[in-house]
Order: structure tokens, then C-alpha cells, then sequence
């Protein structure tokens, strides 16, 4: 992240996206090799030619690791993938602006300016609410709206937000000075030029 920075620029916080997202994939994690443990000790016992005659007990080794392949494809394409997926998603909050970056693999980000930010937004589902969690909105004006999804502490996280906009220089930037005043303005720049008549 520091090669990224720009002169004079520090990161206030990076986070993730909230961690419920897991709740399923860390369960099917769980419950997968518990279930095929027994479902392996069950076709070893011997309960599988009982439920289908037509099975014999030379069957046994192939159905054993049907059950781990199984396994292993539910504990690699679902919970593994989704925490993956989950762990390349980062939102930055630097002093300048806001970046989000998502993918491990095939990597997309964007990022916006603070000084474009005119509007700072929070949406809360009751879930949400629960999990101190929300998605928060970034007005940007004519351009458009950017959406950080599922922000933990979004409260806080905000507050970054507008104390990271309220420490910005005030004023417009002309030729490395700050301008704070209309009248410091060059004739060129004022509303309606110059008066050519």
C-alpha cells in the first residue's frame, strides 16, 4: 500500500467487508468431515448392501471415497472460495481518498477522492443494524454514487470519513497557493471572464 500513496498522503484505516458472509461456508466446514466421517464408518459397517442388495462389498472402497471427494469438493468450492472471496475485498480511507479493491487472482478497484464527496451515506438492513454493519453511500455529484457494501463498525467508519473531510485544505488550489477569497481570483478565472467590449 505505500508504493500507492501519493506525497504527503497517510492511511487512516483499512478494513473488510463484515465477516457474516461466513457464517455458512465455516459451518459447512464443520459439519462436511463429521458427516463423512460417519457416512464412511456406516458404508464400512456394511449398512449400504443392506439398504441396496445390489451392492456388494467390493463397492465399499469406491463408495468410501465418493464420500471424501464429496468432502473435499464441498470444503474447497464453497467454504474455501467464499473465504477467499471475502478476504480480497478491502476498503482503505487515506487522508486524500477512499479505495476499494476486490479480487485475489483478477484484481478491480476504484477510488475517490475525498475532495469530490459531497454526500456520505449509511443503509442499514435490521441485520445489519444487529451486527453494527451497513453499506455506506458516497455522493460524488454529477458522476454518480460509489457503494462500500457491508462495512463492519459503519458508525466509526464514517466518522473517518467526514473528520478525513474536514481536515482538508480549504479553498481552491491556483499555481501552489490557496485561494480563500473571490477577489484573489485573476481576471480569467472569475465568473464571466473578461469584459471584452
Amino acid at each position: 500500500m505505500r508504493k500507492e500513496l501519493l506525497p504527503g498522503e497517510q492511511v487512516i484505516t483499512i478494513t473488510r467487508q463484515q465477516a457474516r458472509s461466513l457464517f455458512f461456508p465455516v459451518l459447512a466446514f464443520l459439519i462436511a468431515p463429521a458427516l463423512t466421517g460417519y457416512a464412511c464408518a456406516w458404508i464400512v459397517k456394511g449398512n449400504a448392501q443392506r439398504v441396496a442388495p445390489f451392492i456388494t462389498v467390493e463397492w465399499t472402497p469406491w463408495l468410501v471415497g465418493l464420500c471424501l471427494v464429496l468432502a473435499a469438493w464441498l470444503l474447497l468450492a464453497y467454504s474455501l472460495r467464499r473465504v477467499m472471496r471475502w478476504n480480497s475485498v478491502r476498503y482503505i480511507l487515506t487522508s486524500r481518498r477512499i479505495l476499494a479493491k476486490y479480487g485475489m487472482f483478477r484484481r478491480r478497484d476504484w477510488q475517490i477522492s475525498l475532495m469530490a464527496v459531497r454526500n456520505v451515506g449509511v443503509h442499514q438492513s435490521m441485520l445489519q443494524r444487529t451486527l453494527h454493519s451497513g453499506n455506506i453511500s458516497l455522493d460524488t455529484g454529477y458522476s454518480g454514487t460509489a457503494i462500500l457494501a457491508d462495512v463492519p463498525d459503519v458508525a466509526k467508519f464514517r466518522g473517518f470519513i467526514l473528520d478525513a473531510m474536514d481536515e482538508l485544505p480549504q479553498g481552491e488550489v491556483f499555481e501552489g497557493q490557496v485561494l480563500t477569497d473571490y477577489d484573489q481570483l485573476p481576471w480569467e478565472l472569475r465568473e464571466g471572464g473578461r469584459d471584452e467590449r
